[in-house]
């Protein structure tokens, strides 16, 4: 794909009448295309998955960061949290997403990957088991894949858990994941590290990281022909409404 949209494009998505901010960069020649599900208290401009997208940006992915909830359920959510901990709603609004993303020509042909943290990664997890066809890779950072089911048994894509060193529960949950998980599968600590990745060297490590799983999962040995499927429209229609 030679397509290069440039630093942060920003876009709307119209997911039947909801309406989510998003950034989407494509460099040229891009290698594959990573969503990013941001977990409770982020948004798409928080640091800790900017940075991380600027590196998958620099050795050649393309990346798509978006705001899961609308600005209406924002506010609510400073009044009254309860989405932000919904996993199978922020599942379902993942899914939405990357069906709208299916639509567009400037990511076709890009094999696709997930990047989630916190509540957004056991939702990333919870959606690569409905879409086995279309997720290639996945990474969570930061997030309770014990708490996704029997998704987690179900999950084909290969799937590379990163945890905080000082992260008590967290350690305790992904260990717990990782044995149940059935695919291609890789557990990380990261010392001195706690369940936000907020210490000095953390997030570097969490996109050097990030980057090698991804130019090993993503990167097919030929280009690919078909890249992302596109979605019929009644899927599409019985998602969004979903949300």
């Amino acid at each position: 794909m030679k397509t290069d949209l440039g630093p942060g494009t920003e876009l709307e998505l119209d997911l039947r009448g909801v309406r989510l901010e998003a950034e989407l960069t494509i460099p040229a020649a891009a290698r594959g295309l990573v969503i990013f599900a941001h977990g409770s208290g982020s948004t798409r401009h928080t640091y800790r998955n900017c940075d991380v997208a600027a590196h998958l940006q620099a050795v050649g992915f393309a990346t798509f960061l978006f705001n899961l909830l609308t600005r209406a359920e924002e506010a609510q959510e400073c009044i009254e949290p309860r989405l932000r901990h919904d996993v199978p709603f922020l599942a379902r609004r993942l899914i939405a997403t990357i069906r709208w993303l299916q639509q567009r020509p400037e990511t076709r042909g890009l094999r696709l990957g997930l990047f989630g943290a916190s509540t957004g990664a056991t939702a990333a997890i919870h959606v690569a088991a409905e879409l086995p066809e279309v997720i290639d890779a996945v990474v969570s950072r930061g997030g309770r894949p014990d708490l996704t089911g029997d998704a987690l048994r179900r999950t084909l894509a290969p799937t590379l858990l990163l945890v905080g060193g000082w992260d008590d529960a967290g350690l305790q949950g992904n260990r717990a994941a990782f044995a149940a998980m059935q695919c291609e599968k890789h557990l990380e600590v990261i010392p001195h590290a706690t369940h936000r990745f907020e210490e000095p060297g953390a997030i570097p490590r969490v996109a050097d990281l990030a980057a090698g799983w991804f130019q090993t999962h993503l990167v097919p040995s030929l280009p690919p022909t078909s890249g992302l499927r596109a979605a019929t429209p009644p899927a599409v229609a019985a998602l969004s409404s979903a949300s």
